[in-house]
């Protein structure tokens, strides 16, 4: 695929999106187990704070203490992240695990449980749930903040192990996702490959529409299609039809100042004779061109020839010529090959071609035919002198002509050549000492 190809830039749309809606999925996902966990944290804490706040008794010296201990054994590990600590009668009574660091917990204005973050042993970041209370009345009824914390590097330490689960999850999503736009790539284009498939048969013959049978958004450019390819079948036909009434309008002229020119010969005014005869005959030249490309049928696409068959047709009539009475034709056709061609223009072709390899050949003409891939290769070969090499380009031009002795137009080659290029095909000469050989490439049907 290039860098233009709709397929790559889909694919490359649909990978940014897939990428980028991953992404924040990551990102979304790892911030609600990181809600979560903290919800959970401090769900834990709050029980701990009930176990703190249960606890709550005097000790041998009649002080406040927590003297039956919540049973989680980090209380009793130094610094091991899970702290109590209690503030009653301007002292404070805390956890073994909280060593020799204080916690500073704001003021309570009521007994609602809060949660904050303070900081903790060695400055760590803690969540902190405090809740003021006052004891029983057997204790004094005495005012007691309680207070439990957690290290908050708990929370991210499972919210990184959340993300290094996730991500191949992620990964193994990514591939499915890019699987799936490349599934729906594939679908969403398959009409392309419908449409490029009929304009083929279009352009080699086998259809002259794109027809129906698209989906709802491809169906209206195709109906646009068709009825170009309507109005161009139009156009053509018109423009057909003028240049054939121009060049039979023509005729009329070119035939009254014929007559003029052989007045003028008998009045004895030959050099004016021969000027205007000159002109007539660039003039017929042209006009017998331009009637002979508007004859060429527009529908060669559609038309089919069989070689063969076309072939033995033109040999009959120019061997019956003077030219050709004398020359042995050697033709190596496959009966059944057949050329995307108009058969009257195959027959002007080739019986273009053979009157010439007639008039110049000595002996024999051989015609060679055979396919070779989509195209047909056509060889007609004769015997004769051949063509200078600086003159091969010309005699293919209009009007290009080496013999000027035989009151033709010199327009067969011209066209031939232009009948071969309406067919989508090729033509070229070379000399094949001896003689000439004219090389064809015409479309064939399989």
């Amino acid at each position: 695929m290039t860098r233009r190809s709709l397929r790559l830039r889909l694919a490359l749309a649909g990978a940014a999106s897939a990428g980028l809606a991953l992404l924040l999925a990551f990102f979304s996902l790892s911030l609600l187990f990181e809600r979560h966990v903290e919800r959970r944290v401090a769900n834990e804490l709050a029980v701990h704070l009930d176990q703190v706040i249960a606890g709550l008794w005097q000790d041998a010296a009649g002080r406040i203490d927590v003297v039956r201990r919540p049973a989680d054994p980090r209380f009793d590990k130094p610094l091991s992240g899970l702290y109590w600590q209690i503030e009653v009668q301007g002292g404070q009574r805390f956890s073994r695990s909280l060593w020799d660091t204080a916690l500073t917990i704001p003021p309570q204005p009521d007994a609602a449980v809060r949660q904050t973050g303070v900081k903790g042993p060695g400055n760590a970041d803690l969540i902190a749930l405090s809740r003021s209370v006052v004891t029983n009345a057997q204790l004094g009824s005495v005012p007691v903040l309680a207070t439990v914390a957690v290290d908050r590097s708990i929370v991210g330490q499972a919210t990184s192990d959340f993300r290094e689960d996730l991500l191949p999850y992620l990964a193994l999503l990514a591939l499915l996702l890019f699987a799936a736009s490349l599934a729906q790539i594939i679908v969403g284009t398959k009409p392309l490959d419908e449409l490029r498939r009929r304009i083929a048969l279009i352009r080699n013959g086998s259809a002259d529409r794109l027809g129906n049978g698209f989906p709802d958004e491809v169906q209206p450019l195709t109906a646009e299609v068709d009825g170009l390819l309507q109005y161009r079948e139009e156009q053509l036909l018109r423009a057909r039809e003028r240049a054939a009434e121009l060049a039979h309008g023509f005729k009329t002229p070119l035939q009254v100042l014929a007559g003029d020119v052989e007045r003028l010969k008998a009045a004895g005014q030959m050099d004016m004779a021969r000027d205007i005869d000159a002109v007539i005959k660039s003039m017929r030249r042209l006009v017998d061109h331009e009637m002979a490309r508007a004859r060429i049928a527009d529908s060669s696409h559609h038309a089919s020839s069989n070689l063969a068959k076309v072939i033995a047709s033109v040999i009959a009539v120019v061997q019956r010529a003077p030219a050709g009475q004398n020359i042995e034709w050697i033709v190596v056709v496959p009966v059944n090959l057949k050329v995307r061609i108009d058969p009257d223009d195959l027959a002007e072709l080739i019986g273009n071609l053979c009157e010439n390899a007639a008039r110049y050949g000595r002996e024999e003409v051989s015609i060679h035919a055979k396919p070779n891939g989509a195209m047909v290769e056509i060889d007609i070969r004769d015997d004769g002198p051949g063509i200078p090499e600086t003159l091969l380009p010309y005699v293919l031009r209009r009007g290009g002509r080496l013999d000027t002795t035989s009151g033709g137009a010199g327009l067969g080659l011209s066209i031939s050549e232009s009948i071969v290029q309406a067919a989508g095909g090729t033509i070229t000469l070379e000399n094949a000492g001896p003689g000439l050989r004219a090389s064809i490439r015409l479309p064939g049907i399989a």
